[in-house]
């Protein structure tokens, strides 16, 4: 779809908005909402961005708008969501008599990487007047003990919404690594990973910080010295044999790698163990 976007902000003076931010209400830092509103728009309502620092979620609560991405125009009738990912640029309008809706900005984080996605999603029949109900109060509500109440119901109700694509995304990373933990000896790289994963390396980067804290070449690495320890602990195989059960041709590089990774050498660590096995069976005798 050809499109030349501009940054717009048209709102007519029938439109009414309740804004909530980090000034505000503070609270919804925690969240990593950077802003957020409820809407009852009628008339002039055109507002567009330029490669948005930020993902936009559009939910119509009543009425009817339409956005317009790179990709496709959207219809939004009521009860229907859009996530647009950050740096995609897009067009909101209204399209009936009245268009009612909650929106929201959320940082690009790690909280919301699984929203990095190539286009926009779009979702029906989805029920999200609790959050509604949840974002009026935070409007209205002065005290902030009490707005501290409300932010699980957010919380609860924008996972539910985006739980669907993340649950795929990261069953592909459960997939994947169960494939690299059953051939630890394969020389894993990313980009071998990200095409068993059909994602892109940057994406796949992203969804194993999200879901392990780690890059994908440390996961491998982390599952590698898992079963390094495993063996160790538990057979009588030579260093040698294990280091290449578990991937590393050079003994050298597997001892260098497992004494980073644990603290002691392979052999000192095998030690350890035999010793504290030894101790426990002097106290069960």
């Amino acid at each position: 779809m050809n499109r030349e976007f501009r940054d717009i902000v048209n709102i007519g003076p029938h439109c009414h908005e309740r804004f909530i931010d980090s000034t505000n209400t503070p609270e919804i830092k925690a969240l990593d909402i950077e802003l957020a509103g409820c809407s009852n728009l009628s008339g002039t309502y055109q507002v567009a961005r330029v490669t948005p620092p930020n993902h936009t979620i559009f939910y119509t609560l009543s009425g009817e708008g339409c956005v317009f991405t790179p990709q496709d125009k959207l219809a939004l009738p009521k009860h229907s969501l859009v996530l647009l990912p950050a740096d995609q640029s897009f067009e909101v309008r209204i399209t009936a008599e009245h268009w009612d809706i909650i929106w929201l900005n959320l940082t690009n984080s790690p909280r919301w990487q699984h929203l990095r996605t190539p286009s926009a999603q779009l979702k029906s029949n989805v029920d999200l007047a609790s959050v509604h109900h949840a974002m009026e109060l935070l409007y209205l509500e002065s005290d902030g003990h009490r707005r501290e109440g409300v932010i699980p119901i957010i919380q609860h109700h924008l996972r539910s919404v985006v739980s669907q694509e993340a649950n795929v995304q990261q069953a592909r990373i459960d997939v994947l690594f169960s494939e690299v933990e059953k051939q630890l000896q394969f020389d894993w790289t990313v980009d071998i990973m990200a095409q068993r994963a059909h994602y892109s390396a940057p994406h796949l980067h992203r969804l194993c910080l999200e879901k392990y804290g780690r890059s994908p070449i440390q996961q491998v690495i982390h599952l590698r010295m898992i079963r390094a320890k495993n063996l160790l602990e538990n057979t009588q195989w030579p260093v040698a044999h294990i280091a290449h059960y578990v991937g590393y041709t050079s003994v050298f590089t597997f001892s260098k790698r497992f004494k980073k990774s644990v603290g002691v050498s392979p052999t000192d660590y095998r030690l350890s163990t035999i010793n504290s096995n030894d101790m426990q069976n002097t106290k069960v005798g």
